[in-house]
C-alpha cells in the first residue's frame, strides 16, 4: 500500500503549475488516470497536425486491473480520435479547448452470472467528444466528456472499458454510449 501512496503523491505533484508553460510540443504520451481500478489499463499516444489539430491512438488491455465486477474480463479496447482545437493559444500545440471525433472498438470475454460461462463481449462505438487539454511544462492534462452511438454484442454490465452503454433513468439502452476521462501524460 505505501507504493500506491507514493504514486498518488508523485502524480499530484505533478498537476501543479510551473512558469515553463509556452513550450510546445508536438508528441504525447498519456495514462487514463485510474483505468487500472476500472478493469484496465490504458495508454495513449498524440501527435500535433497542422492547423490546429491531433491524432490520437489509445490502446488498452482489458483484465490488467483490478475487477470491480468480478467478472474476470480479458481482451482489448482500440480507439482512434482527431482532435480539433478551437483557437490557436500561447500553450502550443497541443493545449486548449477541443472538439473530438473518436472511434472505439472494445473486444473482450467475461464470466457470465446469467449464462454461468465465458461471453463474449465485442462492441463499437462513434462518440463526439469535448475537452480541455493544457500542458505544464512537460507535463500534459486531458479532461474530456462524450456521447454517442455504439453497436454490437454488448456485456452485461454495460460497460466496455473505454465507454458505458446508457443505462440512467430507469431506462436502458445498448445503443447510447457515454465516456469521460483524465488522462496524464508528457510531451515530448
Amino acid at each position: 500500500m505505501p507504493k500506491i501512496k507514493n504514486i498518488v503523491l508523485v502524480l499530484c505533484l505533478c498537476c501543479i503549475p510551473c512558469p515553463t508553460m509556452a513550450v510546445e510540443y508536438s508528441n504525447a504520451v498519456k495514462v487514463t488516470f485510474l483505468s487500472w481500478i476500472t478493469g484496465s489499463t490504458k495508454v495513449s499516444y498524440e501527435r500535433a497536425l497542422p492547423n490546429h489539430q491531433s491524432a490520437e491512438f489509445c490502446g488498452s488491455m482489458i483484465g490488467a486491473g483490478y475487477d470491480k465486477f468480478g467478472n474476470n474480463p480479458r481482451g482489448f479496447t482500440m480507439r482512434y480520435a482527431h482532435k480539433f482545437f478551437l483557437a490557436d493559444n500561447e500553450f502550443g500545440g497541443l493545449c486548449g479547448f477541443y472538439l473530438r471525433p473518436e472511434v472505439i472498438y472494445s473486444h473482450y470475454t467475461y464470466n457470465s452470472v446469467q449464462l454461468e460461462t465465458r461471453t463474449l463481449a465485442q462492441m463499437t462505438a462513434l462518440l463526439a467528444t469535448t475537452g480541455y487539454q493544457i500542458s505544464y511544462g512537460r507535463w500534459l492534462i486531458d479532461v474530456w466528456v462524450g456521447g454517442g452511438y455504439a453497436f454490437g454484442t454488448p456485456a452485461e454490465t454495460g460497460y466496455h472499458h473505454g465507454f458505458a452503454l446508457w443505462n440512467a433513468l430507469g431506462m436502458k439502452n445498448n445503443n447510447i454510449a457515454l465516456s469521460f476521462s483524465v488522462r496524464l501524460g508528457i510531451c515530448f
